[in-house]
């Protein structure tokens, strides 16, 4: 409300004062020499010497409050022309940090294909170290081989130590049978002794 007052203020004195280079002055002038003009008696002649100087001093007045509300509405112009600029600035800002974040988002998207593709390139060095496709059946062919023959090469070995258990076993059922046999004529061989000795003494 206060601006709207002060607005109000400036508009009226701009009516009145035209551009402030004394028109209210004018005006007062003007209201003093007509009550004057109503209240003199004076000749004809100087009475319309002071008409005439009244109407020019109305005229300044009404082209001094024309040119004041040109420049009024030129003015209020400037402020609609000033109001556009603005909302022009408002928008380029708004479209700036607009497009601010669109390159942000495209630095980051930027950044992460950099890094996946130095990933790419880490993994496509390591795979380069291995043996291609065709390389590693051969080996894999080659390797199955080598298990086929160690696996055959086991089975003659397991049935070699089969065969040996079989043999030790044999072996030892023998050496305990002999062994058995010996006890058994050494003792056969003592009761023999034993019983000439039992006689040698009856006798």
């Amino acid at each position: 409300m206060g601006a709207v007052t002060d607005d109000e203020v400036i508009r009226k004195r701009l009516l009145i004062d035209g551009d402030g280079a004394g028109d209210d002055r004018r005006i007062n002038v003007l209201l003093k020499s007509f009550t004057k003009w109503c209240n003199s008696s004076v000749s004809q002649e100087e009475e319309f010497t002071q008409h005439q100087r009244m109407l020019a001093m109305l005229a300044q007045c009404d082209f001094s409050m024309g040119r004041t509300l040109m420049v009024y509405d030129m003015n209020l112009r400037e402020m609609d022309n000033y109001e556009k600029i603005y909302s022009n600035i408002e928008q380029n800002i708004t479209s700036a940090h607009e497009k601010i974040g669109e390159c942000k988002k495209e630095i980051q998207r930027a950044k992460r294909i950099r890094k996946n593709r130095q990933e790419y390139d880490a993994l496509a060095k390591i795979i380069q170290q291995h043996p291609d496709r065709h390389e590693t059946l051969k080996q894999l062919e080659s390797l199955d081989k080598e298990l086929q023959q160690l696996s055959h090469i086991k089975e003659n070995v397991d049935a070699k130590l089969e065969l040996r258990k079989k043999q030790f076993h044999v072996l030892l059922s023998t050496i305990q049978e002999l062994q058995q046999t010996l006890e058994n004529d050494e003792k056969m061989e003592n009761d023999e002794n034993n019983q000439e000795s039992a006689t040698d003494i009856r006798d």
